[in-house]
């Protein structure tokens, strides 16, 4: 020890610059936007009303409804499915044409958006799921929605419908497979770890996990069955039936529940009489009695130590992770975007007037738009017509229709809490490239 060195009292010692820049800059960044908010005028407030209308209306019409059955289906994937089995059919060292073929097709069987497939994605991604298919299932799952291809050739046109249907299978593919040869080294090395996993023994039959799945993804698929445009055939019949339909698996669910899982039956059987209860007092009101059913199947599942237990366990891990970042991107698109039919801080006439023609300013812009804007399911075709209407070209709508309903900017704060900062930018940018080349050749075509 230097006995020459000084000695500082606190108040004496001189301030480390080094490590006190960062503080400094963050405070000063925070002050000045503070300072020069454009709080007051029109376009700001407004802008500041429309992010608290969007949030407000994807708390009511997408966390109950898509989100939680969401969760409780992640839940279900880490707990119930042997990571065993993932890592044979999904892994790194899977059968290609199986795992991304299974992957590419996924979306036809969940009408779900950007956001309610991340739970899903982050479930299978976690049990050993490889990049290239995991990322396939990533986009899939909200683009290839039958329901929205439908809608988009009956509305935008049969040519438009499929040329989507294509494009959205073709990406899926061609992306996963691209993120696996990206990260080829890292995606070796998650191979390796998992050869070395033991094999588990199965707890129960396959045919009863399948069927436990099934009623899960049914209930998440038919309580947001969209209403459809036309009043008559299967689609409608099954609009009409929907919460009938949900009911009933609800009540097989408590069943499988009872019979595989040892859950007290009287447990159900009183939430079951409080979900009834709820829609006799609220009848035109039906996210209430799902509501009641949620909290019972949370409260029951919560307090138990089996498996049940880890089930609920599980699900709720993925909503503290996911939930708050998609609130929070939501709150930042509706304030740069506003909502459909509405305006944010980014005027809506800069969006029309940027994708017009076929040029490649427009589908990159409208790629790029159409990746931060949030879509929700089957809101992207009416949106679209109002664009084609003003004066959108065909290529940059279906740029947008490919990159859309994939992306959103909440959508983009999970992935990258979920696979890195890295991966989620060559994610989405290839997502972006992709849909401005579709976009391009198929407005040449036209």
């Amino acid at each position: 020890m230097n006995r020459w060195a000084p000695v500082w009292s606190p108040w004496e010692r001189p301030m480390d610059w080094k490590t006190e820049y960062r503080p400094l800059a963050i405070i000063t960044a925070i002050f000045l936007v503070f300072f020069f908010l454009p709080a007051g005028t029109a376009r700001f407030d407004t802008a500041v009303l429309e992010a608290l209308h969007l949030a407000k209306w994807y708390a009511r019409e997408h966390v109950l409804l898509c989100l939680i059955p969401a969760f409780f289906i992640a839940g279900a994937i880490a707990v119930f499915v042997s990571q065993a089995s993932v890592i044979r059919y999904l892994g790194p060292k899977a059968n290609r044409l199986l795992a991304y073929g299974v992957a590419s097709v996924s979306g036809t069987l969940l009408a779900v958006c950007s956001c309610t497939v991340l739970p899903l994605f982050a479930g299978i991604y976690r049990m050993g799921a490889g990049l290239g298919p995991a990322t396939a299932f990533l986009y899939s799952g909200p683009a290839i929605n039958v329901l929205a291809i439908i809608l988009t050739a009956r509305v935008l046109g049969l040519e438009m419908g499929v040329a989507r249907a294509v494009g959205a299978v073709t990406f899926s593919v061609v992306i996963g497979l691209l993120m696996h040869l990206i990260f080829r080294k890292e995606e070796e090395s998650r191979a390796e770890a998992a050869m070395a996993l033991p094999e588990e023994d199965p707890v129960r039959p396959l045919w009863q996990n399948a069927v436990f799945f099934a009623l899960l993804v049914a209930i998440l698929v038919f309580a947001n069955w969209g209403k459809p445009a036309v009043q008559t055939g299967a689609w409608a019949a099954i609009y009409s039936a929907k919460w009938a339909i949900t009911a009933a698996a609800a009540a097989a669910l408590a069943v499988v529940m009872v019979l595989w899982m040892n859950v007290e039956a009287w447990k159900l059987a009183l939430a079951a009489v409080a979900v009834t209860v709820t829609a006799l007092l609220v009848p035109h009101e039906p996210l209430a009695p799902f509501t009641v059913g949620v909290i019972g199947l949370s409260v029951i599942t919560g307090t138990r130590t089996d498996e049940a237990g880890s089930w609920f366990e599980s699900s709720w891990s993925f909503a503290k992770q996911i939930l708050p970042l998609l609130l929070m991107g939501v709150l930042v698109a509706g304030l740069l975007l506003g909502r459909p039919g509405h305006e944010g801080l980014i005027p809506s006439e800069w969006v029309s007037k940027a994708v017009g023609g076929n040029s490649l300013q427009a589908n990159l812009f409208a790629s790029v738009v159409g990746a931060f804007m949030y879509f929700a399911t089957l809101t992207e075709v009416p949106i679209l017509q109002g664009l084609l209407g003003s004066g959108m070209g065909k290529g940059p709508a279906l740029a947008l229709l490919l990159a859309g309903p994939a992306l959103s900017l909440p959508n983009m704060l999970v992935i990258r809490s979920i696979m890195g900062t890295r991966k989620t930018v060559v994610f989405v940018t290839l997502v972006i490239v992709m849909a401005t080349i579709a976009g391009m050749i198929y407005g040449a075509l036209g």
